[in-house]
């Protein structure tokens, strides 16, 4: 990677991608974009607890035994100063033990805060340590002026490869509540930073780039990122020149000074190559202080063998998932489990079987598509459309609503063809219009083109949201809604493989992947179905396939899994 310019005065670095030996810059003032809607928008602070701040620390190794006075930290969201205040007393520990002229410490910390109450409460918090220590009072108050910024970290972010250290809780704020201005200029400065992100995809981004080599990152932060779609441009960042070296699983613990609704992890990241797995930890919402003491334990060890704790589980893996895939979540026992599968096995989406995987039709105005009038437009417009509600028997019941539609083998009908069709599309012309999908001039098409063949297929359909795993099979009498996704085989006898997806095992991979939702639903999506894995077909023999069939039918989902275990070489589910 091309090194970065120096860091510019007032004045934001664009997009962070490198050519030739230059950066692109976009004239914007960071301050001025910021406080001009500094009141506009709640800025996403949660404040961590001192111990949670401490076990961070430990985890990157920033500690007393290292020369941290020739160190560099950034905090790149210090708030009331969290995790400045315990950096800045284990800096002057450092000094003392490495005797050092803590004074001169001009470079070991840089920390930076949107809000000026922040920034100025955590300068009073540094120099009041720093005198504390012996410092005079006029030189802690100039270290603490230059450690502690008022400073947008994401328009002014530091120099590429220039910290020892990056560590915070970077603010929780979905990009599409950030004032228009200022989205923009954030999405400029950290290509990241796609779709419907959180902002903190931002300060990871920036965070990583200034790592200098070896340099490590620790960060308490929602952990959607890891698995969610506006995570894979950093995850794939991430694969290309860091590496994993901890994940922290923290849903449930009360690491923050408020209650917070949120899925936080502990990440920490390296720049460096990944030679071996991270270390996983999955705690329990009784996880605690002591258990943080005991964790910090196993941070200096390579042991493989998992550890388990009354309030915890850890243990390193032997590889970890490289490019822009979301990455899995669970024990160390489980994400072991799933990665030998993943070696071994095809995926459910597999061209050697001719299985595929789709959603059903989105048309962008169900009000007007949807009907339960089987006299309002021609029959040969009217298509039988299955929703979730229609399938949550097991079987396919149709509730006699019909998808109206706009297509035919050749592409979109003709008006003039169809008059009924015709009056009831123009009668809601004002409404269709003004969709997203009319802006080509076919007003009255649905967002997705019919599959012409899809209706008649047998198939399986698995609802969007759902406790678990939940196939279900129809004969190819219906057409399925955006809610339903749907699997067809050339090769696979649908109720085997409905019986195979019915599984523990199958609902296995999906508990990896995926992310529960309020109310305690997985959220079911193509991305996640192709992460299943499939035995061989050959080794699925008749009496299992029999009785996968029968289990599916059924609906036994303790029977299947039976069959199954031995198909996927294992004894038992994963714990």
């Amino acid at each position: 990677m091309t090194s970065a310019p120096k860091r510019l005065p007032p004045i934001a670095v664009g997009p962070l991608r490198a050519h030739a030996g230059q950066a692109e810059l976009i004239a914007i003032d960071p301050l001025s974009v910021a406080q001009a809607d500094v009141g506009e928008v709640e800025h996403g602070e949660i404040f961590t607890r001192r111990w949670v701040v401490e076990l961070i620390l430990d985890l990157v190794g920033y500690t007393p035994d290292r020369d941290l006075v020739a160190a560099r930290a950034i905090e790149p969201a210090c708030g009331s100063g969290a995790f400045v205040v315990p950096m800045v007393e284990r800096l002057i520990s450092s000094a003392s033990a490495h005797e050092r002229d803590l004074s001169r410490a001009w470079s070991a910390i840089h920390a930076t805060d949107l809000l000026t109450t922040n920034a100025s409460h955590t300068r009073t918090e540094v120099r009041g340590r720093l005198e504390a220590a012996g410092l005079r009072a006029s030189a802690a108050q100039r270290l603490a002026a230059k450690w502690v910024r008022h400073e947008d970290f994401l328009l002014s972010p530091p120099e590429w490869n220039s910290a020892d250290f990056v560590v915070g809780n970077p603010p929780y704020i979905r990009l599409e509540s950030v004032p228009r201005a200022r989205a923009a200029a954030y999405r400029r400065a950290c290509p990241t930073m796609g779709g419907r992100a959180d902002i903190y995809v931002g300060f990871y981004e920036q965070g990583l780039r200034a790592l200098r080599a070896g340099g490590v990152l620790g960060f308490i932060c929602a952990d959607r990122w890891l698995r969610n779609a506006y995570g894979a441009r950093l995850r794939e960042m991430i694969s290309a020149g860091w590496s994993v070296d901890a994940i922290v699983g923290m849903t449930g613990v009360d690491a923050f000074e408020d209650d917070v609704d949120a899925y936080p992890a502990i990440t920490v990241i390296r720049r460096a190559a990944q030679a071996t797995g991270p270390l996983i930890v999955m705690t329990k919402p009784t996880f605690g202080e002591t258990d943080a003491k005991q964790l910090r334990k196993l941070v200096p060890s390579n042991r493989r063998t998992p550890v388990r704790r009354a309030h915890f589980d850890a243990a390193r893996l032997t590889h970890w998932y490289a490019g822009s895939e979301g990455w899995p979540h669970g024990s160390p026992e489980d994400l072991a489990v799933l990665a030998a599968l993943e070696d071994t096995l095809p995926s459910l989406e597999d061209p050697s079987t001719r299985t595929r995987i789709g959603i059903g039709i989105a048309t962008g105005a169900d009000k007007v598509f949807l009907t339960t009038d089987p006299d309002l437009v021609e029959p040969e417009r009217l298509i039988p459309l299955a929703l979730p509600r229609d399938i949550s028997s097991g079987r396919v019941e149709w509730s006699g609503r019909s998808l109206i539609n706009p297509w035919d083998d050749a592409g979109l009908v003709r008006l003039q063809d169809w008059p009924r069709f015709a009056e009831h599309m123009t009668a809601h012309k004002q409404l269709l219009s003004k969709r997203h999908t009319a802006r080509t001039g076919n007003w009255y098409r649905t967002i997705d083109r019919l599959i012409p063949d899809l209706l008649s297929r047998p198939k399986l359909y698995l609802p969007d949201f759902k406790d678990r795993i939940f196939p279900v099979l129809d004969d190819g009498t219906t057409y399925p809604h955006h809610n339903l996704y749907w699997v067809t085989s050339e090769t696979w006898d649908l109720q085997v493989l409905g019986g195979l997806l019915i599984t523990d095992i199958a609902n296995f991979f999906i508990e990896a992947y995926s992310v529960r939702m309020r109310g305690g639903f997985l959220r079911f999506q193509a991305q996640y179905l192709r992460r299943i894995r499939l035995p061989d077909q050959d080794a699925v023999n008749a009496n299992a396939a029999r009785g996968l069939a029968r289990a599916f039918v059924e609906r036994d989902a303790d029977a299947a899994t039976a069959i199954a275990l031995p198909l996927y070489g294992l004894n038992r589910m994963p714990a």
